[in-house]
Protein backbone atom coordinates (compact mmCIF):
# COMPACT_ATOMS: atom_id res chain seq x y z
CA UNK A 1 0.00 0.00 0.00
CA UNK A 2 0.85 3.59 -0.74
CA UNK A 3 2.13 4.70 2.63
CA UNK A 4 3.55 8.66 2.37
CA UNK A 5 0.30 10.23 0.77
CA UNK A 6 3.07 13.46 0.61
CA UNK A 7 4.97 11.81 -1.64
CA UNK A 8 2.37 10.37 -3.47
CA UNK A 9 0.83 13.59 -4.39
CA UNK A 10 4.34 14.86 -5.64
CA UNK A 11 4.89 12.16 -7.76
CA UNK A 12 1.28 12.17 -9.36
CA UNK A 13 1.19 15.93 -9.52
CA UNK A 14 4.75 15.57 -12.16
CA UNK A 15 3.01 12.22 -13.49
CA UNK A 16 0.06 14.72 -14.49
CA UNK A 17 1.97 17.24 -15.83
CA UNK A 18 3.59 14.97 -18.42
CA UNK A 19 0.35 13.20 -19.58
CA UNK A 20 -1.12 16.81 -19.75
CA UNK A 21 1.95 17.51 -22.09
CA UNK A 22 1.25 14.37 -24.16
CA UNK A 23 -2.61 15.80 -24.86
CA UNK A 24 -0.64 18.41 -27.14
CA UNK A 25 -0.05 15.31 -29.27
CA UNK A 26 -2.68 14.46 -31.96
CA UNK A 27 -5.00 11.52 -31.36
CA UNK A 28 -4.79 9.41 -34.10
CA UNK A 29 -8.52 8.22 -35.13
CA UNK A 30 -9.55 4.65 -34.97
CA UNK A 31 -11.46 4.07 -37.57
CA UNK A 32 -10.73 4.03 -40.33
CA UNK A 33 -7.81 3.06 -38.34
CA UNK A 34 -4.12 4.37 -37.94
CA UNK A 35 -2.72 5.13 -41.03
CA UNK A 36 -0.38 2.47 -42.90
CA UNK A 37 2.85 3.28 -43.01
CA UNK A 38 4.71 4.32 -46.43
CA UNK A 39 7.00 1.26 -46.71
CA UNK A 40 5.46 -1.24 -48.22
CA UNK A 41 4.56 -5.02 -46.43
CA UNK A 42 3.70 -5.38 -43.19
CA UNK A 43 5.08 -4.22 -40.01
CA UNK A 44 5.16 -5.20 -36.76
CA UNK A 45 2.59 -3.12 -34.45
CA UNK A 46 1.49 -2.70 -30.94
CA UNK A 47 -1.50 -3.71 -28.89
CA UNK A 48 -2.45 -2.38 -25.58
CA UNK A 49 -5.02 -3.50 -23.39
CA UNK A 50 -6.55 -2.53 -20.17
CA UNK A 51 -9.00 -3.49 -17.51
CA UNK A 52 -12.28 -2.98 -16.09
CA UNK A 53 -13.53 0.26 -15.83
CA UNK A 54 -15.98 0.32 -13.31
CA UNK A 55 -17.34 3.91 -12.47
CA UNK A 56 -18.80 3.47 -8.62
CA UNK A 57 -20.61 6.79 -7.29
CA UNK A 58 -17.12 8.23 -5.90
CA UNK A 59 -15.97 8.09 -9.42
CA UNK A 60 -18.68 9.86 -10.67
CA UNK A 61 -18.41 12.27 -8.18
CA UNK A 62 -14.74 13.00 -8.76
CA UNK A 63 -15.82 13.49 -12.96
CA UNK A 64 -18.14 15.81 -11.71
CA UNK A 65 -14.97 18.00 -9.52
CA UNK A 66 -12.77 17.88 -12.76
CA UNK A 67 -15.33 19.22 -14.81
CA UNK A 68 -15.63 22.04 -12.57
CA UNK A 69 -19.25 21.22 -11.25
CA UNK A 70 -20.81 21.05 -14.78
CA UNK A 71 -21.16 17.93 -16.47
CA UNK A 72 -18.51 15.20 -16.12
CA UNK A 73 -14.88 15.27 -17.54
CA UNK A 74 -13.34 11.50 -16.74
CA UNK A 75 -10.34 12.21 -19.32
CA UNK A 76 -7.86 13.49 -16.28
CA UNK A 77 -8.29 10.19 -14.65
CA UNK A 78 -6.66 8.40 -17.49
CA UNK A 79 -3.91 11.23 -18.19
CA UNK A 80 -1.33 9.11 -16.10
CA UNK A 81 -1.21 6.16 -18.50
CA UNK A 82 -2.55 8.02 -21.91
CA UNK A 83 1.03 7.82 -23.16
CA UNK A 84 1.24 4.18 -22.76
CA UNK A 85 -1.97 3.79 -24.48
CA UNK A 86 -1.85 6.43 -27.24
CA UNK A 87 1.59 4.95 -28.51
CA UNK A 88 0.20 2.15 -29.53
CA UNK A 89 -1.23 0.91 -32.59
CA UNK A 90 -4.54 -0.53 -31.32
CA UNK A 91 -5.80 -0.04 -28.06
CA UNK A 92 -8.39 -1.85 -25.98
CA UNK A 93 -10.40 -1.30 -22.68
CA UNK A 94 -12.84 -2.98 -21.25
CA UNK A 95 -16.04 -0.87 -20.53
CA UNK A 96 -18.01 -3.05 -18.24
CA UNK A 97 -21.20 -0.50 -17.16
CA UNK A 98 -23.78 0.79 -18.94
CA UNK A 99 -24.48 4.73 -19.85
CA UNK A 100 -27.12 6.74 -17.68
CA UNK A 101 -29.03 9.87 -19.25
CA UNK A 102 -30.37 12.90 -18.34
CA UNK A 103 -28.46 12.82 -15.08
CA UNK A 104 -29.95 9.33 -13.89
CA UNK A 105 -26.39 7.60 -12.91
CA UNK A 106 -25.98 5.41 -10.28
CA UNK A 107 -23.01 3.33 -9.19
CA UNK A 108 -22.85 -0.46 -7.17
CA UNK A 109 -25.42 -2.39 -7.81
CA UNK A 110 -26.85 -1.74 -10.80
CA UNK A 111 -24.32 0.75 -12.69
CA UNK A 112 -25.63 3.66 -14.63
CA UNK A 113 -22.37 6.20 -15.87
CA UNK A 114 -22.44 9.13 -17.37
CA UNK A 115 -21.81 9.07 -21.26
CA UNK A 116 -18.72 11.43 -21.59
CA UNK A 117 -17.08 8.39 -20.16
CA UNK A 118 -16.70 7.27 -24.08
CA UNK A 119 -14.96 10.82 -24.93
CA UNK A 120 -12.77 10.28 -22.15
CA UNK A 121 -11.47 6.82 -23.57
CA UNK A 122 -11.12 8.35 -27.06
CA UNK A 123 -9.17 11.26 -25.46
CA UNK A 124 -6.86 8.77 -23.73
CA UNK A 125 -6.16 6.62 -26.65
CA UNK A 126 -8.04 3.87 -26.83
CA UNK A 127 -10.35 2.44 -30.16
CA UNK A 128 -12.40 -0.20 -28.99
CA UNK A 129 -13.30 -1.40 -26.00
CA UNK A 130 -15.24 -4.72 -24.86
CA UNK A 131 -19.08 -4.26 -23.64
CA UNK A 132 -19.64 -7.46 -22.83
CA UNK A 133 -19.85 -7.86 -18.76
CA UNK A 134 -22.36 -9.22 -16.04
CA UNK A 135 -23.62 -5.66 -15.85
CA UNK A 136 -24.37 -5.23 -19.76
CA UNK A 137 -27.94 -5.66 -19.00
CA UNK A 138 -28.25 -2.92 -15.79
CA UNK A 139 -30.24 -1.09 -17.72
CA UNK A 140 -31.80 -3.26 -20.14
CA UNK A 141 -31.44 -3.33 -24.04
CA UNK A 142 -32.29 0.71 -23.66
CA UNK A 143 -29.37 0.96 -21.86
CA UNK A 144 -26.91 -1.19 -24.69
CA UNK A 145 -28.42 1.40 -26.88
CA UNK A 146 -27.61 4.31 -25.32
CA UNK A 147 -23.74 3.10 -24.31
CA UNK A 148 -22.93 2.13 -27.77
CA UNK A 149 -24.44 5.21 -29.60
CA UNK A 150 -22.18 7.49 -26.83
CA UNK A 151 -19.07 5.44 -28.02
CA UNK A 152 -19.86 5.44 -31.68
CA UNK A 153 -20.21 9.40 -31.07
CA UNK A 154 -16.70 9.26 -29.69
CA UNK A 155 -14.98 7.27 -32.53
CA UNK A 156 -14.66 4.33 -30.14
CA UNK A 157 -15.73 0.87 -31.31
CA UNK A 158 -17.03 -1.77 -29.62
CA UNK A 159 -17.59 -5.43 -29.15
CA UNK A 160 -19.49 -8.19 -27.04
CA UNK A 161 -23.24 -5.99 -27.50
CA UNK A 162 -25.11 -5.07 -29.68
CA UNK A 163 -28.30 -2.88 -30.90
CA UNK A 164 -29.50 -5.14 -33.90
CA UNK A 165 -28.68 -8.59 -34.77
CA UNK A 166 -26.59 -8.11 -37.66
CA UNK A 167 -24.22 -6.39 -35.12
CA UNK A 168 -24.43 -8.90 -33.19
CA UNK A 169 -23.44 -11.02 -36.30
CA UNK A 170 -20.26 -8.86 -37.76
CA UNK A 171 -16.98 -9.12 -36.14
CA UNK A 172 -15.49 -6.04 -34.71
CA UNK A 173 -12.52 -4.80 -37.04
CA UNK A 174 -9.67 -2.32 -36.55
CA UNK A 175 -6.86 -1.21 -38.39
CA UNK A 176 -3.20 -1.73 -36.48
CA UNK A 177 -1.00 -0.80 -39.17
CA UNK A 178 -1.72 -3.00 -42.35
CA UNK A 179 -2.91 -5.48 -39.84
CA UNK A 180 -6.62 -6.00 -39.22
CA UNK A 181 -7.22 -7.01 -35.41
CA UNK A 182 -10.74 -8.63 -35.01
CA UNK A 183 -11.75 -7.89 -31.17
CA UNK A 184 -14.87 -10.39 -29.87
CA UNK A 185 -16.03 -10.26 -26.53
CA UNK A 186 -18.37 -12.53 -23.96
CA UNK A 187 -19.05 -12.47 -20.34
CA UNK A 188 -19.75 -15.49 -18.09
CA UNK A 189 -23.19 -13.77 -17.60
CA UNK A 190 -25.98 -10.79 -16.81
CA UNK A 191 -26.45 -11.09 -12.82
CA UNK A 192 -29.60 -13.21 -13.79
CA UNK A 193 -31.14 -10.81 -16.06
CA UNK A 194 -31.11 -12.32 -19.42
CA UNK A 195 -31.98 -10.06 -22.32
CA UNK A 196 -35.75 -10.73 -23.89
CA UNK A 197 -36.30 -13.97 -25.86
CA UNK A 198 -36.37 -11.74 -29.17
CA UNK A 199 -33.13 -10.14 -28.49
CA UNK A 200 -31.07 -12.98 -27.21
CA UNK A 201 -28.13 -11.43 -29.29
CA UNK A 202 -28.13 -8.59 -27.25
CA UNK A 203 -24.97 -9.82 -25.44
CA UNK A 204 -22.42 -11.98 -26.14
CA UNK A 205 -22.31 -15.13 -23.73
CA UNK A 206 -19.84 -17.30 -23.27
CA UNK A 207 -19.75 -20.60 -24.82
CA UNK A 208 -16.60 -22.09 -26.28
CA UNK A 209 -18.13 -23.80 -29.57
CA UNK A 210 -19.67 -19.88 -30.32
CA UNK A 211 -16.51 -18.45 -29.62
CA UNK A 212 -14.72 -20.63 -32.10
CA UNK A 213 -16.92 -20.42 -34.69
CA UNK A 214 -16.81 -16.44 -34.60
CA UNK A 215 -13.24 -16.69 -34.40
CA UNK A 216 -13.04 -18.46 -37.78
CA UNK A 217 -15.56 -16.22 -38.91
CA UNK A 218 -13.67 -13.10 -38.25
CA UNK A 219 -10.57 -15.25 -39.76
CA UNK A 220 -12.73 -15.45 -43.18
CA UNK A 221 -13.68 -11.73 -43.10
CA UNK A 222 -10.36 -10.83 -43.33
CA UNK A 223 -8.75 -10.73 -39.76
CA UNK A 224 -4.57 -11.10 -39.49
CA UNK A 225 -4.72 -10.96 -35.35
CA UNK A 226 -8.03 -12.10 -33.82
CA UNK A 227 -8.15 -11.00 -30.10
CA UNK A 228 -11.16 -12.39 -27.52
CA UNK A 229 -11.57 -10.52 -24.09
CA UNK A 230 -13.96 -12.75 -21.48
CA UNK A 231 -15.57 -11.54 -18.45
CA UNK A 232 -14.64 -14.61 -16.61
CA UNK A 233 -12.82 -15.87 -12.96
CA UNK A 234 -13.77 -15.76 -9.49
CA UNK A 235 -14.10 -12.13 -8.17
CA UNK A 236 -10.96 -11.62 -5.79
CA UNK A 237 -9.53 -14.83 -6.75
CA UNK A 238 -5.87 -13.96 -7.81
CA UNK A 239 -5.27 -17.76 -9.51
CA UNK A 240 -7.28 -18.27 -12.26
CA UNK A 241 -9.77 -20.64 -11.16
CA UNK A 242 -10.59 -24.15 -12.96
CA UNK A 243 -13.08 -22.88 -15.88
CA UNK A 244 -10.45 -20.20 -17.07
CA UNK A 245 -7.57 -22.75 -17.30
CA UNK A 246 -9.76 -25.33 -19.06
CA UNK A 247 -11.49 -22.39 -21.43
CA UNK A 248 -8.03 -21.30 -22.11
CA UNK A 249 -6.76 -24.17 -22.88
CA UNK A 250 -9.18 -25.11 -25.25
CA UNK A 251 -9.43 -21.68 -26.86
CA UNK A 252 -5.90 -21.71 -27.86
CA UNK A 253 -6.16 -25.22 -28.71
CA UNK A 254 -8.46 -24.69 -31.37
CA UNK A 255 -7.11 -24.62 -34.85
CA UNK A 256 -7.64 -24.34 -38.86
CA UNK A 257 -5.15 -25.79 -41.12
CA UNK A 258 -2.26 -25.61 -38.98
CA UNK A 259 -3.07 -21.97 -37.94
CA UNK A 260 -4.46 -21.15 -33.98
CA UNK A 261 -8.07 -19.43 -34.64
CA UNK A 262 -7.06 -17.07 -31.71
CA UNK A 263 -4.28 -15.20 -30.85
CA UNK A 264 -4.84 -12.97 -27.82
CA UNK A 265 -7.03 -13.83 -25.06
CA UNK A 266 -7.69 -10.64 -22.56
CA UNK A 267 -9.11 -11.52 -19.22
CA UNK A 268 -11.56 -8.74 -17.14
CA UNK A 269 -13.97 -9.42 -13.93
CA UNK A 270 -12.11 -10.55 -10.92
CA UNK A 271 -11.11 -6.86 -9.45
CA UNK A 272 -7.18 -8.13 -9.31
CA UNK A 273 -4.81 -8.41 -11.50
CA UNK A 274 -4.19 -12.22 -12.15
CA UNK A 275 -1.03 -14.05 -14.04
CA UNK A 276 -0.45 -14.14 -17.43
CA UNK A 277 0.35 -17.52 -18.91
CA UNK A 278 1.24 -18.83 -22.93
CA UNK A 279 -0.77 -21.27 -23.48
CA UNK A 280 -0.56 -23.93 -26.02
CA UNK A 281 1.80 -20.78 -27.63
CA UNK A 282 -0.92 -18.30 -27.28
CA UNK A 283 -0.55 -15.63 -24.66
CA UNK A 284 -3.87 -15.53 -21.84
CA UNK A 285 -4.04 -12.58 -19.98
CA UNK A 286 -6.57 -13.96 -17.24
CA UNK A 287 -7.65 -11.05 -15.50
CA UNK A 288 -5.85 -7.39 -15.68
CA UNK A 289 -8.26 -5.60 -12.97
CA UNK A 290 -10.08 -2.62 -12.50
CA UNK A 291 -8.20 0.26 -14.44
CA UNK A 292 -10.92 2.79 -12.63
CA UNK A 293 -13.23 2.18 -9.77
CA UNK A 294 -14.07 3.18 -6.43
CA UNK A 295 -12.63 2.06 -3.19
CA UNK A 296 -13.40 -1.39 -3.14
CA UNK A 297 -14.29 -4.13 -0.57
CA UNK A 298 -14.31 -7.82 -1.07
CA UNK A 299 -16.35 -10.48 -0.02
CA UNK A 300 -15.67 -10.37 3.55
CA UNK A 301 -16.48 -7.16 3.77
CA UNK A 302 -13.32 -5.60 4.41
CA UNK A 303 -11.51 -2.88 2.40
CA UNK A 304 -9.84 -4.10 0.01
CA UNK A 305 -6.71 -2.19 -1.85
CA UNK A 306 -6.01 -4.87 -4.73
CA UNK A 307 -9.39 -3.57 -6.13
CA UNK A 308 -7.21 -0.73 -7.87
CA UNK A 309 -4.53 -2.65 -8.84
CA UNK A 310 -4.11 -3.50 -12.11
CA UNK A 311 -1.80 -4.03 -15.65
CA UNK A 312 -2.06 -2.73 -19.09
CA UNK A 313 -0.88 -5.15 -21.28
CA UNK A 314 0.99 -4.79 -24.07
CA UNK A 315 2.02 -7.21 -27.15
CA UNK A 316 3.83 -6.77 -29.84
CA UNK A 317 2.77 -8.63 -33.09
CA UNK A 318 5.29 -9.40 -35.90
CA UNK A 319 4.10 -10.15 -39.72
CA UNK A 320 3.97 -13.45 -40.84
CA UNK A 321 7.48 -15.01 -42.10
CA UNK A 322 5.19 -16.74 -45.08
CA UNK A 323 1.85 -15.72 -46.63
CA UNK A 324 -1.04 -17.14 -44.62
CA UNK A 325 1.15 -17.50 -41.98
CA UNK A 326 0.79 -16.38 -38.14
CA UNK A 327 0.94 -12.74 -37.05
CA UNK A 328 3.58 -13.98 -33.93
CA UNK A 329 4.25 -12.04 -30.53
CA UNK A 330 7.60 -11.06 -30.71
CA UNK A 331 7.41 -8.90 -27.51
CA UNK A 332 5.45 -9.45 -24.38
CA UNK A 333 5.06 -6.36 -21.92
CA UNK A 334 2.98 -5.28 -18.34
CA UNK A 335 2.44 -1.94 -17.10
CA UNK A 336 1.48 -1.56 -13.89
CA UNK A 337 -0.92 0.18 -12.77
CA UNK A 338 -2.81 1.97 -9.56
CA UNK A 339 -6.10 3.97 -9.30
CA UNK A 340 -5.56 6.41 -6.71
CA UNK A 341 -9.19 6.83 -4.82
CA UNK A 342 -8.08 10.09 -3.39
CA UNK A 343 -6.80 11.55 -6.13
CA UNK A 344 -9.18 9.89 -8.86
CA UNK A 345 -5.80 9.36 -11.12
CA UNK A 346 -4.78 6.10 -12.75
CA UNK A 347 -0.91 5.94 -12.01
CA UNK A 348 1.88 3.97 -14.47
CA UNK A 349 3.56 2.78 -11.30
CA UNK A 350 6.94 2.57 -12.87
CA UNK A 351 6.80 5.85 -13.60
CA UNK A 352 5.28 7.32 -10.18
CA UNK A 353 8.00 5.07 -8.80
CA UNK A 354 10.79 7.01 -10.84
CA UNK A 355 9.31 10.32 -9.52
CA UNK A 356 10.17 9.39 -6.07
CA UNK A 357 6.58 7.90 -4.84
CA UNK A 358 6.76 5.15 -2.23
CA UNK A 359 4.64 2.34 -4.70
CA UNK A 360 7.43 -0.33 -4.91
CA UNK A 361 5.62 -2.60 -2.69
CA UNK A 362 2.63 -2.30 -5.03
CA UNK A 363 3.94 -2.70 -7.87
CA UNK A 364 6.35 -5.22 -6.59
CA UNK A 365 2.73 -7.03 -5.24
CA UNK A 366 1.14 -6.67 -8.74
CA UNK A 367 4.87 -8.07 -10.73
CA UNK A 368 4.44 -11.16 -8.62
CA UNK A 369 1.00 -11.94 -9.70
CA UNK A 370 1.57 -11.54 -12.89
CA UNK A 371 4.60 -13.75 -12.84
CA UNK A 372 3.07 -16.05 -10.72
CA UNK A 373 2.31 -18.89 -13.32
CA UNK A 374 5.99 -18.78 -15.41
CA UNK A 375 5.52 -16.15 -18.11
CA UNK A 376 8.82 -15.11 -17.36
CA UNK A 377 10.82 -17.72 -18.94
CA UNK A 378 8.54 -17.36 -22.19
CA UNK A 379 9.84 -13.83 -22.39
CA UNK A 380 6.75 -11.92 -20.15
CA UNK A 381 8.45 -8.33 -19.07
CA UNK A 382 7.54 -5.25 -16.72
CA UNK A 383 7.17 -2.79 -19.40
CA UNK A 384 7.14 0.96 -18.31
Amino acid sequence: MITRSRQVALALTVVLAAGAACQARDHRPPEPGRPAPSASGPRPFTLVASGDVLPHSSVIERAHYDAGGTGYDFAPMLSGVRSVVASADVALCHMETIYGTGGDYTGYPLFKSPPEIARALAATGYDGCSTASNHTLDGGTEGIRRTLDALDRAGVRHAGSARTEGEARTPTMLRAGSARVAHLAYTYGTNGSPPPPDRSWAVDLIDEARIVADARAAREAGADVVVVSLHWGTEWQEAPDRQQLALARSLTASATGGRPDIDLILGTHAHVPQAYEKVNDTWVVYGMGDQIAGAMTNHEGLPDPRGNQSTLARFTFAPPSRPGGRWEVSRAEFVPQLFDVDAGRALDLNRALALGAEVRAVRDRIRDVVLSRGAAQDGLVMGE
